[in-house]
């Protein structure tokens, strides 16, 4: 066993302690990583809040990229020091899900306390999301990790293992756009821009972005955005089918709120669907009428990080950003050192930040 330091959650709602852990060797068919770079996810911040459950201690953190340090038996196609994104689709390759090449819905359960990590005191440790970045070292199953090229800078490739593959995978990959269909994105947060970039590359017609604040407004036209409407409205599914003409093809909802999948449907063109991407804390119900979606042949649709196959679609979405068909480095909202972990936590539930990257190796 390693000691490496790791960011801590002892008590749900509570500030992370960053202390010392170990953790295990790779086994069979796993790798290990040094963390160079970890964004914040709102899901990092629902589990520590209690939203997601899971057992305590625990360690978070899902988003990440970093250098392969060590390869278990078994694991082809990696070799120490190999630049990495890291993320928590974990998937065994052998049940239904994973044989109809759907990876992100892996049925094979991961029983994250008895994971490679535990305490320097030998009790169970929870890896949160079978990952557990929010530290200096993961261990985590080859499934998980993809190579990328040695160029790609490390703070912007930690965002792509998880807001950006859940965006631009909802839009052009769950959402199964086709070409001149409307889409309507609710919240201009990180995971909501790259819905947005995902529906222009899928060839939208018109792309509307709806959120509270007006600053996030003007960001998602820099994204691809055609149109803005405020969340504030008393109505804004109106002023969107104003605009639309009609209702839309497409709702992307990217926020984790209850409230607003109520609404969503209330966005829809008749055959249109909604797309959910963001989650709300488990506790959290929403409301639609059965019998109006039916009627106009509506529908609900779950994405699950976007539907992706990481190792087809992460190295898609690298070739589009050298392109400079797809924005990433715009999704750095800051950089901050691993003792800042709980300001970048604080900073990112304001819901102002695109994406707030832990650095932990310059």
């Amino acid at each position: 066993m390693q000691t490496i330091k790791a960011a801590v959650c002892h008590e749900f709602g509570q500030p992370l302690v960053i202390e010392d852990i170990q953790i295990a060797p790779p086994g069979m068919g796993e790798v290990e990583v040094e963390i160079d770079a970890v964004a914040i996810c709102h899901s990092d911040i629902s589990y520590a809040e209690g939203g997601f459950g899971g057992a305590l201690p625990a360690v978070y953190g899902h988003e990440a990229a970093g250098h392969v340090t060590a390869l278990g038996e078994g694991v082809q196609g990696l070799a120490v020091g190999d630049p990495v994104c890291v993320t928590l689709i974990r998937a065994c390759g052998h049940c239904i899900s994973c044989g109809s090449g759907h990876p992100t819905t892996c049925e094979t359960p991961y029983d994250g306390t008895k994971g490679p990590i535990q305490t320097t005191a030998g009790d169970a440790l929870f890896q949160a999301m079978a990952t557990g970045a929010f530290a200096e070292k993961v261990v985590v199953d080859h499934s998980q990790v993809v190579k990328i090229p040695e160029d790609m800078p490390m703070d912007v490739a930690s965002v792509i293992s998880c807001g950006v593959i859940t965006g631009v995978g909802a839009a052009t990959l769950a959402a199964e756009m086709r070409v001149g269909q409307d889409a309507v994105v609710i919240g201009a947060g990180g995971v909501g821009l790259n819905a947005i970039q995902g529906a222009r590359i899928a060839g939208a017609r018109r792309i509307v972005a709806v959120d509270m604040l007006d600053e996030k407004l003007e960001v998602a036209k820099e994204f691809g955005a055609t149109d803005v409407v405020s969340a504030t409205e008393a109505k804004p599914w109106n002023s969107v089918k104003k605009i639309l003409g009609r209702g839309a093809d497409v709702v992307l909802v990217t926020v984790g709120v209850a409230e607003v999948y109520s609404m969503a449907p209330r966005y829809l063109a008749a055959g249109g669907r909604v797309v959910m991407v963001g989650m709300p804390h488990g506790d959290k119900v929403a409301t639609y009428s059965p019998l109006i979606m039916a009627d106009a042949g509506q529908g609900l649709t779950g994405s699950k990080m976007g539907n992706v196959v990481i190792k087809r679609d992460i190295p898609w979405i690298i070739d589009l950003y050298k392109q400079g068909r797809l924005k990433l480095d715009e999704l750095v909202s800051r950089r901050w050192s691993f003792d800042q972990i709980n300001e970048a936590i604080a900073d990112t539930r304001t819901g102002a930040a695109r994406r707030n990257v832990i650095v932990l190796k310059k």
